[in-house]
């Protein structure tokens, strides 16, 4: 069964038809910048063009860099305040005359991983790590998800942690990989400290470029792994999500 993922992102808006059973997009994605200022209307418009592109018509998933209850925005650390008590859930279901799953966008990429990825088969903690505009995170437990937990906004030397150690920060600051990887490495030692966790899993834009900074991550007792669908995971794990819209 196929259903079109999107991810809501801080710079892009992407998306692609995956295949549920398998994780694997079915097409090459499609991506739109993220307009600015990113408020809900300009962004449904976004995820409307992106369903408009792949002709769709069934359930859709969208992920969103925010906490998402019930499909209603709850936070906008890195999007227009007006977010804040949106329920965009019902504005993108009423954009694209789809019906429509909005869910966090680390959660999203973590069910991916679980399912598809680095932490298929893992029964015991494991944090799935975004590092992009900010810092996205999803906590998962005997492989049930923890939702909306923004562990990116753990304060760290008196601000929160993705000032310190997004992608972002690393691009904005000009950090070398060797500055940014240890800003990074405090920043996981005390998630590790906090919550002893089997097992990270890093994914976001710059997971592709692991190689670039894990070495200077050095963790006590938890593996930390590069995500397998690298920053494709959103638009899977959204398309998984909404697979019970299918039904």
């Amino acid at each position: 069964m196929q259903i079109l993922g999107i991810d809501i992102g801080g710079s892009g808006i992407k998306g692609a038809p995956v295949e549920i059973d398998t994780g694997e997009m079915v097409t090459e994605r499609f991506r739109i910048p993220t307009p600015n200022p990113a408020d809900p209307n300009a962004v449904a418009d976004v995820v409307r063009d992106i369903v408009k592109n792949f002709q769709w018509k069934g359930p859709i998933g969208c992920t969103f860099p925010a906490i998402v209850r019930r499909g209603v925005v709850e936070s906008a650390a890195n999007v227009d305040k007006s977010w804040i008590g949106t329920d965009g859930q019902k504005l993108i279901q009423k954009k694209t005359k789809c019906p429509t799953i909005l869910l966090n966008d680390a959660d999203a990429a973590g069910i991916a991983e679980m399912q598809f990825g680095a932490g298929r088969g893992n029964d015991g903690v494991v944090f799935m790590l975004t590092l992009g505009t900010g810092i996205g995170s999803a906590i998962f437990n005997k492989g049930v998800l923890l939702p909306n937990t923004e562990l990116g906004h753990l304060e760290v030397r008196g601000k929160d942690a993705e000032l310190r150690a997004s992608d972002r920060t690393r691009q904005e600051k000009e950090l070398d990989w060797a500055e940014w990887g240890e800003r990074l490495n405090e920043y996981i030692a005390r998630l590790e400290y906090l919550f002893s966790p089997d097992l990270f899993i890093i994914g976001g834009g710059v997971s592709k470029k692991s190689d670039k900074f894990l070495p200077y991550i050095r963790t006590v007792h938890a593996e930390i792994v590069t995500a397998q669908l690298l920053n494709d995971a959103g638009i899977v794990g959204a398309a998984m999500a909404a697979s019970v819209l299918a039904g």
